[in-house]
């Protein structure tokens, strides 16, 4: 008896791997933004945790005040980041079905 449910629930823990792989290749190409100073940087990171483009409006571009341009790239990169990090558990979670298996992603 405890046979049959053992292979039920193995074939269950493949499909759920098959879903994964198949979800993990499919955020690569879904993508989040996050602006900052206004929108003037805006910041573009795909589900695989990688800026995918920067855009920086020119107005912000100041040679006396560099550092200014560095936080607010710097902010936006960490907030697509932090957004595609939150897509990808949000997804994931659908599929794992709220699991909270440490490692999974």
């Amino acid at each position: 008896m405890m046979g049959g449910n053992m292979n039920k629930m193995m074939k269950q823990v493949q499909k759920m791997q098959q879903d994964m792989m198949k979800l993990q290749e499919e955020l690569k190409s879904r993508t989040v933004e996050s602006t900052a100073g206004g929108g003037m940087v805006k910041v573009i990171a795909s589900g695989n945790n990688e800026i995918v483009s920067i855009e920086i409006n020119p107005q912000v571009v100041d040679p006396e005040d560099v550092e200014m341009l560095q936080d607010l790239v710097l902010a936006a990169v960490n907030e697509a980041l932090k957004k595609a990090q939150e897509m990808v558990s949000q997804e994931m979670s659908k599929l794992t079905g709220g699991l909270n298996i440490p490692g999974m992603f």
